[in-house]
């Protein structure tokens, strides 16, 4: 493996001996498969190599623009809504945050996003309540927030009562009971962003 987990890899680094279960490897951003030779992956672009068990692999990049991806879950606020049909129709509005799915990712087109699974079902899918706050955070912390191994969230959940959607692009939707502690998970969001996973807990600690 051209770099192990926690470690800098480049576009065109080749991973070897690929963690899978069940012969089935779930690769996330920055990496792709490797036609050429069998459980192998291709590095493509530049970050931090990332592994959670027991089969995702993924690139945490520092970059700030967020590159769509099929299947890729999204925070984002409605600017514009079409081809709703009678089947499909869904309580949705200019200016409504969601939780969406991406659904086509084409070079040439806009992305194209559902709130809907292949049942018409929203699930945890769907308009976001009005209530709640939408913030941005780099594309590295949304990846480390979503990560099961990261304390963050388990840690503020034993101390405020929240509901949180995170998405892949950088945006944040955050709703509780009191603005008061949305302000303060907020606050511990944002530090979090400076501080590696270890010191983690000694600053949800801090947040009052």
């Amino acid at each position: 493996m051209s770099g192990g987990i926690g470690e800098l890899v480049y576009p065109g680094n080749i991973l070897k001996n690929i963690r899978s279960n069940k012969f089935v490897c779930i690769i996330g951003p920055g990496l792709k498969r490797n036609d050429n030779l069998p459980n192998t992956l291709i590095v493509t672009r530049v970050g931090t190599l990332r592994f959670e068990s027991p089969n995702t692999y993924w690139v945490d990049s520092l970059q700030k623009r967020y590159i769509p991806k099929r299947g890729e879950l999204v925070v984002g606020i409605v600017a514009k809504k079409a081809g709703a049909t009678k089947k499909q129709k869904v309580n949705i509005n200019v200016g409504d945050a969601v939780y969406a799915k991406l659904l086509n990712t084409y070079k040439e087109m806009e992305p194209e996003l559902v709130c809907v699974d292949s049942y018409f079902k929203a699930g945890s899918l769907g308009v976001l309540s009005s209530e709640g706050f939408v913030f941005s955070v780099s594309l590295n912390m949304a990846h480390r927030l979503l990560s099961i191994e990261n304390p963050l969230l388990r840690t503020l959940g034993k101390k405020y009562k929240y509901e949180i959607a995170i998405g892949m692009n950088g945006k944040v939707w955050l709703n509780c009971a009191k603005t008061v502690d949305v302000l303060k998970i907020k606050e511990a969001i944002e530090i979090a962003e400076k501080k590696s996973d270890a010191s983690i807990l000694n600053t949800c600690k801090k947040v009052r």
